[in-house]
């Protein structure tokens, strides 16, 4: 695995007003670790993943597996391997008032989940308060806490933190930035 996925922490922007979907992510030193920009025109999500804005190196590809589905599934593989890192899967009804994902592996298997902190707070962000209550997810794998996504509060820009608190050897880092950059890009369709 390439040193850029080995961090515990990561801060994502997403570029508000541009045509596609641009996504930069930073160590916390400042660092630019990723850039994404999803593929225009395109009948399934199609996201690619760079290691600088250059795109001289992809190093993730992000791709919905059907056109249009409501429970959709995103297939993450690693570029410089050509290696499927595993899925991320939208939980189709239950994500309707709090965001519900299934963490699958490269076979499909589920080995987690992400969620919004709390239907309460879910509720009050899709009725009432919007992005002044800003998301936060968490990524469990069991009982355990792999990963965590934090949305900082700002009027014109998305900014999410991204940290990994352990060591847990059954989850992949790759994965839990393809989905920080998933839930940034989606989260920007549905505010638009």
């Amino acid at each position: 695995m390439i040193s850029i996925f080995t961090y515990k922490n990561y801060l994502l922007k997403r570029q508000v007003f541009a045509l596609t979907g641009k996504v930069r992510v930073y160590s916390t030193s400042g660092m630019l670790t990723l850039y994404s920009e999803q593929k225009m025109f395109k009948l399934r999500e199609d996201i690619r993943v760079f290691e600088d804005e250059a795109k001289i190196r992809e190093v993730l590809w992000i791709q919905a597996r059907q056109v249009i589905d409501f429970a959709a599934a995103y297939d993450v593989t690693d570029q410089t391997t050509g290696q499927k890192v595993g899925a991320l899967r939208r939980k189709g009804w239950r994500s309707m008032l709090r965001d519900v994902w299934e963490v699958l592996d490269p076979y499909d298997q589920v080995i987690g989940v992400i969620q919004e902190d709390s239907p309460l707070k879910a509720l009050l962000r899709r009725m009432v308060l919007g992005s002044l209550l800003p998301q936060i997810y968490g990524l469990l794998i069991g009982d355990h806490v792999a990963a965590t996504f934090k949305q900082r509060f700002h009027l014109f820009r998305y900014e999410m933190e991204i940290a990994f608190p352990s060591n847990e050897q059954a989850f992949d880092p790759r994965l839990g930035l393809a989905a920080a950059i998933l839930l940034a890009t989606l989260e920007g369709k549905q505010k638009s």
